[in-house]
């Protein structure tokens, strides 16, 4: 919440003035539409205004605000009737419809007006007065106007392309003449106490400081007769220390134009009386200026103290019933680590205190080259929050920070202020807080009239930034140590999520995920893909999900940011650009105006999405190795800014995120190098086979990045007669993967140039024993299938260091279909011979590789046996079933994932068909 509080000033009205538009009105309500004219003619005497946020806490936190100013502009007999009001309005901007709620509160000499407007983006313009559907009663919204029409002495409602206003005036019941303000009725012993007759010491001081005239009651107070006194410096009968921590000397005291506070007189026995004074600047009829100061006994300082004026959370008695020093009250008592609190509340009392229109407090950067905008009242929001400006004098600069200054015409001396250009304030007085001689901030009240403030004001301003400073540093370097605590545990978590994947889609989400909405409202990312390629947006995140289908329409219809390598966020103005014209487009359209020819027509963005990214938005450089691989994008919604800190951590965040995003990328080139060569290394697809069945089951483990392991073929080597292998590679890699299709076209070209299987495998052999250094053993299980006629099949099979093939027959009996030989790529010289097998109709020769048998849990394999008894179970199912069994039982075998290749090759004869 924003809050700003006006009292004093001219009359202003809050709608466009000069050459803006303005927007169409639909009033109803009491009385005609000068009703309202009315309320505008009358003099505005003070202002309130504050900001809601679009969350159910914030009608709370508005009814509270209503409350406590207009108790403290002493209308209590409207206050009930104006809080009921003003939630119900509340409610239906924060809650119905969805949006931040701006309350006005404007106090004349005819009663209040309270303003309640909202930003309800879909809304279009009124094109002619309709009749206002007052709701139904029963219903839980939409009773705020009807509430309106019973409380209200008059209301109405405005509308603009961007805002709905809801106003309501209340009248002040009638009041004895001449009351300002009344305490209740107390019983005795609650009173304050006095001894005796009050008196009241009625003290005038010269110019100079001397004393000019002294009553009797200051003679029965102090012991000094007038003549003893009259003539001499004031300062010689003060017993200072002055108020506690106002660093307020007497001298200076006694030149303001009004002081209260408690000091202490040494009277004529030496004792010294602490007093509590009253005192007031005034001039003669020759011009001359002279203080009036009238002193009681400080614990009877209730007959000269002025009442307090606070919300309903200060304190403004002592446990003794006692009130508190006014300079207590200007701080109030917010939580020690409440820095925030401490400094909305600093602001406003400065205001109240300087009757101002505005008033606003900056933060200086470690190395006071800069201000930063924490706190403000009465001013736009979109200059309140994390604005920056450069500390030192020069154009456009903010020229007075290091000391007090008084500007009594910004029109003037343009650009002296910058955080006030284009406000309507003209006067402003503004005060370093200092600790310890370190610029640490800068306090700053503003009139909207000119020469509204003078030394004085400044010097009153500096005691009270005197007294907040040391609270507001010690509240501000616990923040800090509390961010970057914050900062630290944010980017470990981080670097944890980012390095705990190499998947590039993955790393994308992860990167929006965390800045959203830890870091910003909306985020984009944009990579690059080489040297020669433009941004691509690759995605696009919001805090509400609903708009990021608009987001992403408006970020693509523009240019993306340069990819500038400079480290540190720059701003990037373009989106919020496009998002007005979008918005302006859209309103235009809604009024059937038609489209200026400024505005691109290809934006067709809603209103929401405007809103969204009309803030402040940055680019950080996602750079990698020495190269910038893309650009994270960062947004908040209409007038907001982002803090230097949360921009020091996104940067931080870009840097592992960047490194993150291109190991991702190297990882998926890397990967889809591997699955090609896989898929390189394996045949394309089956042959048919007529009077055989054939199914090929290949799993291979991890995630994809290696290749080479096992492999299998099945071609044909000429009219009738078939090839088949299966074999393991030792190893995984380049070197794995070089033997693996070494061996693959090796037995395709040594079998169609006629060679029998023992010639083919031994000639592979050698084969693989030229390749040296890089050679790897390889176990191959190689057969030549022969159909025969009858329905059965010939085989010749050669079974080279390989799990032995196994042969299911028609009754449930398996047997190993060949005997074992020694493994290739180890031995020069190789002695094998090949088996011959008859598989008769309904027999199925079954093939694995030794992923299949040396599957494991814990310390059970399951073996050749285990292979056996699954096989067994397969009797009379085809080819395909019988591999998807087999397949099922391994991966049921064991629970955690394999952890070598898998391949099975089963042939089943079934046999001839009859009719």
């Amino acid at each position: 919440m924003t809050t700003g509080l006006h009292p004093g000033g001219q009359p202003q009205d809050p709608r466009p003035t000069g050459n803006q538009a303005l927007p169409r009105q639909e009033r109803v309500g009491h009385g005609a539409p000068h009703a309202d004219n009315r309320t505008r003619s009358a003099v505005i005497t003070a202002r309130a205004a504050a900001s809601f946020d679009p969350v159910g806490r914030s009608v709370a936190t508005a009814r509270s605000f209503v409350r406590d100013t207009l108790q403290g502009w002493g209308f209590a007999d409207i206050v009930d009737d104006a809080v009921v009001l003003t939630s119900e309005l509340v409610t239906n901007a924060v809650v119905h419809a969805g949006t931040s709620a701006d309350v006005l509160c404007l106090r004349s000499d005819e009663g209040v007006r309270i303003e309640v407007a909202d930003r309800y983006p879909e809304r279009e313009i009124p094109l002619q007065a309709t009749a206002v559907n007052m709701g139904s009663p029963d219903r839980e919204g939409g009773r705020g106007l009807q509430l309106c029409a019973a409380l209200a002495g008059r209301w109405g409602v405005d509308y603009s392309p961007t805002h709905k206003q809801v106003w309501f005036h209340l009248d002040l019941p009638d009041r004895p003449v001449g009351t300002r303000s009344a305490g209740p009725s107390l019983p005795a012993h609650l009173l304050p106490l006095a001894d005796g007759r009050v008196r009241v010491a009625v003290i005038q001081i010269d110019r100079v400081g001397a004393i000019s005239a002294w009553n009797e009651d200051a003679e029965d107070l102090f012991g000094y007769a007038a003549e003893q006194v009259i003539g001499k410096p004031l300062t010689d009968l003060a017993a200072w220390p002055h108020t506690p921590g106002t660093s307020t000397g007497i001298v200076e005291a006694l030149q303001l134009s009004r002081w209260e506070g408690t000091y202490g007189l040494r009277g004529a026995s030496g004792r010294v009386t602490p007093v509590y004074a009253s005192h007031l600047r005034v001039r003669d009829t020759g011009g001359e200026p002279s203080t009036v100061c009238l002193l009681v006994r400080d614990h009877e300082r209730a007959v000269l103290q002025t009442p307090l004026r606070a919300s309903a959370t200060d304190t403004t008695t002592s446990s003794e019933g006692q009130a508190t020093d006014p300079f207590e009250v200007f701080i109030g008592s917010p939580a020690p680590d409440d820095l925030d609190g401490l400094l909305q509340r600093t602001v406003e009392r400065a205001r109240d205190m300087l009757d101002g229109d505005s008033a606003f407090l900056l933060l200086a950067t470690d190395d006071e080259t800069e201000l930063e905008v924490r706190a403000s009242t009465g001013l736009p929001s979109a200059r309140q929050r994390f604005a920056r400006v450069p500390v030192e004098a020069g154009p456009g600069r903010y020229g007075s920070a290091r000391m007090p200054a008084v500007h009594e015409d910004l029109t003037v001396v343009p650009g002296a202020v910058p955080l006030l250009a284009g406000t309507g304030m003209r006067s402003v007085v503004t005060v370093p807080l200092k600790v310890e001689g370190r610029l640490t901030g800068s306090l700053g009240v503003a009139a909207e009239g000119p020469a509204r403030y003078s030394n004085e004001e400044a010097l009153r301003l500096q005691f009270a930034a005197d007294r907040i400073a040391l609270a507001v540093e010690s509240a501000r370097l616990g923040e800090l140590e509390r961010l970057r605590r914050g900062s630290l545990s944010f980017l470990v978590e981080a670097s944890d999520l980012l390095a705990g994947t190499l998947d590039r889609d993955q790393t994308l989400a992860l990167m929006a995920q965390m800045t959203v909405p830890t870091l910003a409202t909306w985020c984009a990312v944009y990579t690059i893909a080489d040297q020669a390629s433009d941004p691509y947006l690759s995605y696009v995140l919001h805090e509400d999900e609903e708009r990021i289908d608009g987001l992403k329409a408006l970020l693509s219809k523009i240019a993306p940011p340069d990819p500038v390598p400079t480290p540190g966020a720059r701003v990037w103005a373009a989106p919020g650009e496009a998002a007005h014209q979008a918005a302006l487009r859209t309103s235009m359209r809604s009024l059937g105006l038609g489209e200026p020819a400024s505005v691109a027509s290809g934006i067709g963005t809603t209103l929401a999405t405007a809103a969204a990214v009309g803030g402040e938005t940055v680019v950080l450089p996602l750079v990698a190795r020495n190269r910038v691989i893309g650009m994270l994008t960062l947004g908040k919604p209409s007038d907001e800014h982002f803090r230097q800190e949360i921009l020091e951590l996104a940067e931080d965040l870009s840097r592992r995120a960047a490194l993150a995003l291109d190991n991702a990328r190297l990882y998926s080139e890397r990967t889809a190098i591997s699955q090609s060569l896989q898929r390189s290394l394996l045949p394309p697809d089956l042959p048919h086979i007529d009077g055989v069945e054939v199914e090929v089951i290949y799993r291979a483990a991890g995630e994809g990045n290696e290749v080479g392991g096992d492999f299998y073929d099945l071609f044909p080597i000429r009219d009738g007669v078939y090839g088949f292998a299966i074999g393991d590679v030792c190893g995984t890699g380049p070197e794995a993967a070089a033997v693996t299709g070494l061996a693959r076209h090796a037995l395709r070209l040594l079998a169609r140039e006629g060679f029998g299987g023992p010639a083919v495998l031994e000639r592979l052999n050698s084969a693989i024993l030229d390749e040296g250094a890089r050679s790897r053993f390889l176990t191959l299980l190689y057969g030549e299938l022969w159909p025969q006629e009858d329905g059965s099949a010939m085989l010749k099979v050669v079974c080279a260091g390989h799990p032995l093939p196994l042969r299911l027959r028609q009754d449930g009996t398996v047997e190993a279909a060949a005997e074992p030989q020694p493994l290739l790529g180890v031995m020069e010289d190789l002695e094998l011979y090949e088996q011959t097998i008859t598989l008769d109709p309904g027999d199925v020769l079954l093939c694995v590789t030794d992923g299949v048998t040396e599957r494991r849990e814990g310390t059970r394999m399951l073996g050749d046996d285990g292979l056996t008894d699954v096989l067994t179970t397969c009797t009379g199912l085809t080819a395909g079933a019988v591999a998807a069994r087999i397949m099922r039982a391994v991966e049921r075998f064991a629970s955690d994932a394999p952890s070598d290749d898998m391949a099975i090759l089963a042939m089943r004869v079934p046999g001839l068909q009859r009719d």
